[in-house]
């Protein structure tokens, strides 16, 4: 769940990392970004910290809203209101009259869910040509199926501590010149959250139990194609499946060069089963789910 002020600032900003045992939270000055798993309940969040937001920065007006996550495969385990979209939905439908909520993927397999602030255009709201802000742009890969020989390692048994499972997997290695910040449950699971010096953010979460295995990457760092950090992921973790999507704003250097996924039918031995395309306010964004064939 991401949220964005309409201050301007400059083309990097420094964040404020807060890492929980099921959570990760990162804070700029005017963004804040939630990733939770398990059974924490985000959305009930939201209203307390727009009355923080406006108490101590003075921000009355939401810009972007972000929030997105994939099917669950035991949404009875979820706790109100994250049992159905639907009650997502009604909760952010009464705090963001201009919400919209989308549905991309196959309903009755993978999917991922998305609400959004995408109101009808007014000429009185369109910017002038060149007048877009800093370049943005987010890529996130939603895995499922792992191999259960690296998922070992995201344990106690396998791992004295989180420094030991983040260069035992090959973590480290993913985006270079991260700093790290790392955690690893007892007996088990693992997340992480890692900044540059340059405000850009990586942070995954794991699950790895071989009954729902799960793990999740997102980084926001710039790139003019993002096959290279693909691949290392995949290689990493070695899903059976996963989704991957791509927002990209009008001069992110991301913003033409994203548009690859829609021509990599395969990326080695996963084979693209769907991809879908869609236009924002501010953002595009390109969706993608592959498996591994035959499947």
């Amino acid at each position: 769940m991401r949220f964005k002020c309409n201050n301007s600032s400059g083309k990097y900003e420094e964040w404020l990392l807060v890492s929980g045992h099921e959570s990760s939270m990162f804070v700029s000055k005017r963004r804040f970004i939630l990733k939770t798993c398990g059974t924490t309940t985000p959305l009930l969040c939201l209203q307390p910290l727009l009355l923080l937001a406006e108490q101590y920065a003075g921000f009355t007006e939401v810009e972007d809203l972000f929030y997105s996550r994939k099917n669950f495969k035991r949404p009875d385990l979820q706790v109100t209101p994250h049992q159905h979209f639907d009650q997502e939905v009604a909760l952010l439908d009464t705090l963001f009259p201009d919400g919209a909520a989308y549905c991309l993927g196959a309903v009755n397999k993978d999917c991922w869910y998305l609400y959004t602030l995408n109101p009808l255009p007014s000429r009185s709201r369109l910017p002038a040509l060149g007048e877009c802000e800093e370049a943005d742009q987010t890529l996130e890969i939603l895995m499922t199926d792992l191999d259960p020989e690296i998922m070992s390692i995201f344990t106690k048994e396998e791992c004295l501590n989180a420094t030991e499972a983040t260069k035992k997997s090959g973590i480290d290695k993913i985006i270079p010149n991260m700093i790290i910040d790392d955690f690893l449950f007892e007996p088990c699971g693992y997340s992480m959250n890692g900044v540059t010096k340059n405000g850009c953010y990586m942070t995954i979460h794991i699950t790895p139990e071989p009954e729902f295995s799960y793990v999740s990457f997102e980084t926001n760092i710039p790139s003019s194609s993002y096959r290279e950090i693909i691949n290392k992921v995949l290689d990493t973790f070695n899903p059976g499946k996963f989704t991957v999507t791509i927002f990209s704003n009008q001069v992110s250097p991301t913003k033409d060069t994203s548009k690859e996924l829609l021509f990599m039918d395969q990326i080695g031995k996963w084979q693209r089963r769907d991809v879908q395309q869609c236009s924002f306010k501010n953002y595009d964004l390109i969706y993608a789910f592959y498996c591994k064939f035959p499947s």
